[in-house]
């Protein structure tokens, strides 16, 4: 059904003549000079892909969207292994109101979207391990808060990788910090006295550091690695399949932080899925709204929200969305709008939408909400689609406080809860650097 592409290359977004395989782009993470890998050509998927969308499975019409990107790297088997693997929960769509649904991406393992990128990533590295001509790999990886967590459960236990996770101290829930901080084995983290832009720092000069590439293998597990970045488009076709009957023209809001979830979305699109808009919706650390307002791009410091997985400054693939319109600004504004929020209204949209339509909504969430209902002021003849991208349990305290009830504890979770934390502190690059040189 799919247009299947024996070998996609990937190009470096800073040279377009570095061009590498799909296994490359995995383990190496990061092109020279810190720059991201790109497929050199998006696939246009079939029409009868489309046309037959409802009556194919999760597993199915994964595999078909992510099969060009991969070739004949991965085989059909272990492919198809991976993908189920990986999509073993639901992605329901919710609907909220007339106009309005919530697509769930919180039902894997960590309760958080990033399950999706994180344990399809982790296959794929399984595997070309298994191939024997690599040795031993260390993910390193920064997080914000979900990252960290989801790549952990993804990893944990995969022969033949050590997964180190750097986030920043204080600026993660009790939740967040427990699900990366005590599962052990092949899994280390470290707590650094900063926040996540300095630990997302460390990590890029980590790969650009000669001598620790002598002495480990790295590789990142961040939203910048091709295999995490890549079946986020997965959420799209999942919700789209559940959305054909809607008459209106859809849009998805996207609460985006280092904006590789918006970015796999819009590459959807490119290939062929129906979407006709899509929503950034950030909190106060806003460079994109800023953008689009000036066409001016300024990265700035972050600052903590209580929706702490967006706290970010300078979000690395938004590169990416720019190359999907050849970096013009015009093809791009009428495809992708963006608005920011306060805490005190995100706070108020979390209270809101519970006393009206008794949902509870994530911080994340209500971002996404938030941003649905600014366009819709403008563009009333669209079916929107917010994304709740973590489980409202992992910002327990903040949701509790808003709605004024308890939300129940999945047993996942209480299980995590009372487990022990363990974590080394770091303050600096060179404290980094002598651990992985240990």
């Amino acid at each position: 059904m799919g247009i299947k592409f024996i070998q996609m290359k990937y190009i470096s977004l800073n040279d377009k003549n570095h061009k590498v395989s799909f296994e490359d782009a995995v383990v190496r993470g990061l092109a020279p000079g810190k720059a991201l890998y790109f497929p050199e050509k998006i696939p246009n998927l079939s029409k009868d892909f489309f046309q037959n969308l409802g009556e194919l499975s999760k597993e199915e019409i994964a595999f078909e969207a992510i099969k060009p990107f991969v070739g004949e790297e991965i085989d059909k088997n272990g492919l198809q292994e991976i993908l189920k693997k990986t999509l073993n929960f639901e992605f329901p769509v919710v609907p909220i109101s007339e106009n309005t649904g919530t697509l769930e991406l919180f039902h894997g393992p960590t309760l958080a979207f990033k399950d999706v990128g994180a344990g399809f990533m982790a296959g794929c590295l399984g595997h070309f391990v298994k191939k024997g001509n690599l040795g031993k790999i260390t993910v390193l990886v920064a997080t914000s808060g979900d990252t960290g967590g989801a790549v952990a459960n993804g990893f944990l236990g995969v022969e033949g990788i050590d997964v180190v996770i750097l986030y920043p101290k204080g600026k993660v829930s009790e939740i967040q910090e427990k699900q990366l901080t005590t599962l052990g084995q092949n899994i280390t983290a470290l707590e650094v006295n900063g926040n996540f832009d300095d630990c997302q720092d460390m990590v890029k000069k980590a790969f650009s550091d000669a001598e620790i590439s002598e002495k480990r293998q790295l590789t990142s597990a961040n939203s910048i690695n091709v295999a995490r970045w890549l079946p986020q488009m997965f959420y799209y076709f999942f919700a789209y399949k559940q959305l054909t009957e809607k008459q209106e023209k859809l849009v998805f809001s996207v609460p985006s932080g280092n904006f590789g979830n918006i970015c796999a979305g819009m590459l959807a699109k490119k290939m062929g899925l129906p979407i006709d808009r899509f929503i950034a919706s950030n909190n106060e650390n806003n460079v994109v709204t800023r953008y689009l307002q000036s066409q001016e791009y300024s990265p700035k410091p972050s600052v903590q929200t209580i929706s702490n997985a967006m706290d970010v400054g300078n979000p690395s693939n938004f590169v990416r969305i720019l190359e999907l319109f050849n970096n013009e600004f015009e093809p791009l504004s009428k495809q992708l709008s963006s608005f920011s929020y306060s805490d005190e209204e995100t706070r108020k949209a979390i209270k809101q939408v519970k006393e009206k339509y008794n949902y509870v909504m994530d911080p994340h969430g209500a971002v996404g909400y938030l941003g649905l209902q600014e366009f819709f002021a403008e563009n009333p003849d669209y079916y929107g689609t917010f994304l709740e991208t973590a489980h409202p349990v992992k910002f327990l305290e903040t949701v509790e406080e808003v709605i004024g009830k308890k939300v129940e504890i999945p047993v996942s979770i209480k299980e995590a809860m009372n487990k022990e934390k363990k974590a080394f502190n770091i303050s600096d690059y060179d404290e980094l650097k002598a651990y992985l040189m240990q």
